[in-house]
């Protein structure tokens, strides 16, 4: 079982990274680490703040038609939630 959902804009998008994040029991900081980048860059994605990039991509998407889904898939070791 997974979560998938339909990224329709910057914060959709951050919504799955955070879900993404959380499920692997990474801190912010633990993933910025991983990855060379900020932690103020993670909590930035995470909570949807529009860049040029993400803007135009969505404009893009629009556009053209393009539907863009994320899906979470549970591995062995997530901490996925029991209710």
């Amino acid at each position: 079982m997974g979560l998938r959902a339909e990224i329709k804009n910057p914060e959709a998008l951050g919504r799955m990274l955070q879900q993404g994040r959380l499920l692997r029991g990474l801190t912010q900081r633990d993933l910025a680490e991983t990855l060379g980048v900020s932690q103020k860059y993670i909590w930035q994605m995470e909570a949807g703040i529009p860049t040029i990039f993400t803007e135009r991509l969505f404009k893009l998407m629009r556009a053209t038609g393009i539907k863009l889904e994320a899906e979470l898939e549970q591995k062995k070791n997530d901490k996925w939630p029991t209710s």
